[in-house]
């Protein structure tokens, strides 16, 4: 299924943390995480969970607008407008929740490896 970045009726909010660094934050169409029963995803309007993730990728597709990336390489935050931008981070486990389209996603550290590619339509 290929969402429209630009489709604000499937924008959802993100704030992806480590106890120590903002990860991500902003508006996206798609997650996919790796739950302990096996990866899902969610969309604008799922119903509300709270779920523990384990080790592996979490995959997050920006909307249009701005938004906050934690960048690796130089260890700072970067705000970024790049819509449909895929972002993959490699995390060792974590929470996440979701209500009325709000998602806070809470790992315990990340893993050597994270990238950010565009997002091919």
């Amino acid at each position: 299924m290929i969402i429209d970045p630009y489709d604000n009726d499937k924008e959802m909010n993100i704030t992806m943390l480590t106890p120590d660094k903002v990860i991500f934050e902003g508006k996206v169409v798609s997650v996919k995480v790796p739950g302990v029963m096996g990866q899902f995803q969610v969309l604008k309007n799922h119903a509300p969970i709270v779920s523990a993730l384990e080790r592996g990728t979490v995959t997050l597709v920006a909307a249009a607008g701005t938004h906050q990336v934690f960048d690796e390489e130089s260890g700072d935050i970067i705000e970024v407008e790049e819509p449909g931008q895929q972002y993959t981070f490699h995390i060792e486990g974590g929470f996440i929740e979701v209500i009325n389209n709000e998602i806070s996603l809470l790992v315990s550290s990340l893993v050597n490896g994270n990238k950010h590619v565009a997002a091919r339509g």
